[in-house]
């Protein structure tokens, strides 16, 4: 999915302007070979406690929204992991899109409450 997750992500380049990305190992080095000019954050990869420190991040608050573009027929040897940092955004009412048509719609919530605080 990281070629659909990076053609999203281009279309919406201005958007995410001044926003930082958090991506696990090889999505974020994925990231930077496409040459986005937004700031993407390594942490670890995913089979290396990559999606613990996600959930720690949203638990802590650093992370407001998710992308996080999944093909759900592939399971992977860390899923607990996954399942569990998904479970932590629900908890914690963090916004999560899980393919291109979820994560527009996220978008243009968030576009429009930005708005509205205005």
């Amino acid at each position: 999915m990281k070629p659909r997750l990076v053609h999203f992500l281009r279309e919406k380049e201005n958007w995410l302007w001044g926003k930082k990305l958090i991506a696990t190992g090889l999505t974020a080095e994925f990231l930077e070979h496409e040459d986005f000019k937004i700031d993407i954050e390594h942490v670890n990869p995913g089979r290396e406690g990559g999606f613990k420190e996600l959930d720690a991040k949203v638990r802590s608050g650093e992370i407001g929204m998710v992308l996080f573009f999944r093909d759900p027929e592939i399971i992977q040897d860390y899923e607990d992991e996954i399942v569990q940092f998904v479970k932590t955004c629900i908890r914690e009412n963090i916004p999560l899109a899980s393919n291109p048509a979820s994560a527009e719609l996220l978008i243009v919530g968030q576009i429009r409450m930005e708005a509205s605080r205005r």
